[in-house]
């Protein structure tokens, strides 16, 4: 019998935008070099590992396809659709991950994450930065999952970036996040925008990227002197995520939908087996 895995697309509720991730549900004995190299397979930002404790209780685990995190947003979002939609979770469900306990809760016909407030504190920028990112900002400040926010002149320079990723996978940082408050129209239904780049990690570009949103949350939030926000992530495929900041906690905001689901095929087999 294979081992159940899907993708999901999060952060939207349209197939084929917002941020893909690959689910996976494999036996509780599976090595961290199997998982990895199912992410690598997968290669997609992360692909989740879901481990059941009970109908409201899960381990999860995120890689990349290069790497194990610490935090990922769009892939427990993704995790949390799958465990409702296949009925195998019922109500808020916890999940233990390497960032202490995270849950989900239905919120509407949104999916509601409590993540940890990020914020980033002012740094100096790591030299060659401008250059790398091909255009001037305004601050820069890094936070405590490793990622440099950056803010820009407006959102028309965010979403013309045109990053060196070489030169950016050769900074400091898990991450960086590009961002400025959203232009100021009576169409525009966001706050804020961001494009999020970790060449160092494996992802030049993330389409969506929960954890950012731990960091642009409370940024935003003193700068607006609001709680309540929504940000909108200019890639390629887009996305809606819609904040809430309460003290030390994020709640994070979105949809999801699958695009398709299957089973890996491939044994568990240990190495050298």
């Amino acid at each position: 019998m294979g081992i159940p895995i899907s993708v999901v697309d999060a952060f939207s509720e349209t197939p084929f935008r917002g941020n893909p991730a690959g689910v996976c549900l494999p036996p509780p004995d599976v090595e961290p070099a199997w998982m990895q190299a199912v992410a690598a397979e997968v290669n997609l930002a992360e692909t989740a590992f879901l481990f059941p404790r009970s109908r409201s209780e899960y381990g999860l685990r995120w890689f990349t396809p290069l790497v194990e995190v610490d935090l990922c947003g769009h892939a427990t979002l993704a995790s949390a659709h799958r465990l409702w939609e296949e009925e195998l979770a019922e109500g808020t469900i916890r999940f233990h991950t390497r960032s202490g306990i995270l849950t989900a809760a239905r919120a509407g016909p949104d999916i509601e994450l409590d993540f940890p407030s990020e914020p980033p504190r002012e740094s100096s920028p790591p030299a060659g930065l401008a250059e790398a990112l091909g255009a001037p900002f305004l601050w820069t400040g890094e936070n405590a999952l490793g990622d440099l926010l950056v803010e820009m002149p407006d959102d028309t320079a965010v979403r013309n970036l045109e990053p060196d990723f070489v030169a950016l996978g050769k900074m400091p940082v898990r991450g960086v996040i590009a961002t400025a408050s959203a232009e100021r129209r009576a169409d525009v239904g966001h706050d804020f925008v961001s494009r999020f780049f970790a060449p160092r990690v494996g992802i030049n570009e993330d389409p969506v990227t929960g954890s950012a949103h731990c960091a642009l949350a409370p940024f935003w939030s003193e700068r607006f002197g609001r709680t309540e926000l929504v940000g909108w992530q200019a890639s390629a495929r887009g996305g809606i995520v819609r904040t809430r900041v309460d003290g030390d906690r994020v709640a994070l905001g979105g949809r999801a939908v699958t695009v398709w689901k299957g089973e890996l095929l491939a044994g568990i087999e240990k190495e050298g087996t």
